[in-house]
């Protein structure tokens, strides 16, 4: 049974040449509710654990797409992971949607961005998560 989970947004826009970040807020889902998310040194270790992962994979989606001639105008993303009693990861689950400035992305594009996303430094450095499942959405 999953004792442990966490959830975060983010909403970014982006600017040229190389789909750099020119504005970014991230949410967190706590109390029943989202607020905005303060990393801080108060800022639980495994929450910090969780944006890391997250702010990983945005990075890798953003950097390949500039890598595939895709420019972000903005995106939105969610990631839940869920957790043991031990802090043992056994579900995570990580959601991008790309609003597009140029560029027209073909399936192997998507794939390619999500293979690329599941090997940035963080998430290859966890063990195998048993239900993982990222998704992505160009438009």
């Amino acid at each position: 049974m999953n004792e442990h989970r966490f959830q975060m947004r983010l909403f970014s826009l982006y600017q040229e040449p190389d789909n750099t970040i020119s504005d970014l807020r991230v949410e967190l889902f706590a109390d029943d509710a989202w607020q905005d998310f303060d990393l801080n040194t108060g800022t639980a270790g495994f929450l910090i654990f969780v944006y890391a992962v997250f702010t990983c994979q945005h990075m890798y989606l953003r950097l390949n797409c500039a890598e595939r001639g895709l420019l972000l105008r903005s995106a939105s993303g969610h990631i839940e992971i869920e957790a043991t009693q031990d802090w043992l990861v056994t579900r995570q689950r990580v959601a991008f949607e790309g609003r597009l400035k140029s560029g027209v992305p073909c399936a192997a594009d998507v794939d390619y961005i999500i293979d690329r996303m599941a090997h940035c430094p963080v998430s290859s450095n966890l063990h195998k998560v048993p239900d993982s499942k990222t998704t992505l959405v160009l438009r």
